[in-house]
């Protein structure tokens, strides 16, 4: 099976788990299209949900898809969101904002009752850090805050190469909420309680994606069949 094949099956059976009436949390990325196109036939079907997406992208795709759609403010408390992952260990600690849309999607994930991620076996990893962390910060003030973020890489216990993340134009990828990204190339991540609290104490810092105690289940797609973690 090729990577989007494995994608698709994992989020099919993330779709399996949606029941009639559930406020969903729509997540953003490769994987998580793959959920919203499947989502989109259950509803063609008959089946009514209301989705939150996590991103400009994603309320585009589940718009097309014909899947009605509403805001935390309409919609506060999630029965379920489905999303995808850069990173993910067998304690269900990820990361996430590859496709830069980590900050709505943690205060989605927060707001949920479940969290499930969908994602291929090549995202399962022993400890995080394989995949450059983003660090969602304002622009105001970049380089000050550039310095604290490595300051507080460093009292974490990790290292590595902070890089402002660009767009296809080589200008500073902009968020949907406004803002810039620095990708950290940390390799590994040995505590990622400490570099979580470390980040959030850094003014400037909006976010970073390391999702910590968010998710509850796994699904992972493996060319033998699908591996589930957690409660799914």
């Amino acid at each position: 099976m090729s990577a989007e094949d494995l994608k698709r099956a994992a989020a099919a059976r993330a779709v399996a788990l949606v029941e009639p009436g559930m406020a969903l949390g729509l997540g953003t990325g490769s994987t998580a299209r793959h959920f919203v196109v499947l989502l989109g036939d259950r509803v063609r079907d008959g089946l009514d949900v209301v989705g939150v997406p996590t991103s400009e992208a994603t309320r585009a795709q589940a718009q097309a898809e014909g899947i009605r759609l509403a805001t935390l403010d309409e919609y506060p408390a999630l029965d379920l969101t489905i999303d995808g992952a850069d990173e993910l260990d067998d304690a269900l600690n990820l990361v996430k904002g590859g496709g830069g849309a980590l900050l709505r999607e943690k205060i989605v994930a927060a707001a949920s009752r479940r969290m499930i991620v969908i994602a291929d076996v090549s995202k399962r990893v022993a400890t995080l850090g394989r995949f450059p962390l983003p660090i969602e910060v304002v622009p105001f003030g970049l380089e000050a805050t550039r310095r604290a973020v490595a300051r507080a890489v460093s009292v974490a216990g990790a290292s590595g190469e902070l890089r402002l993340r660009n767009a296809t134009d080589n200008s500073p990828y902009v968020t949907d909420g406004g803002h810039f990204i620095l990708d950290a190339h940390l390799h590994r991540i040995e505590a990622p309680d400490a570099l979580a609290a470390a980040l959030a104490s850094v003014p400037g810092v909006v976010e970073h994606g390391l999702f910590l105690g968010l998710a509850t289940g796994a699904v992972l797609a493996t060319e033998d069949g699908l591996v589930t973690l957690g409660d799914v």
